[in-house]
């Protein structure tokens, strides 16, 4: 997922970090904003889902291809 997020918004994300955990935590933030919980969303995220949630933080009005299809 980390390498999806970083080729598709090269020019818009930095960097990213994975932080070791324990008990299960999978969380996303992007500018500081928590965008994805696995506890509070009850699992892990699609690739589309994500890149959709992490564009709307880090780039709105950018589209990102067949994600933004209907």
């Amino acid at each position: 997922m980390v390498q999806e997020i970083l080729s598709t918004f090269e020019e818009e994300v930095d960097e990213l970090s994975l932080l070791r955990g324990t008990g299960g935590i999978f969380e996303i933030t992007a500018n500081s904003q928590l965008i994805w919980s696995r506890k509070e969303m009850r699992g892990f995220p699609e690739i589309a889902e994500l890149k959709k949630l992490v564009r709307d933080i880090v780039a709105p009005d950018r589209n990102v291809g067949c994600i933004d299809k209907k």
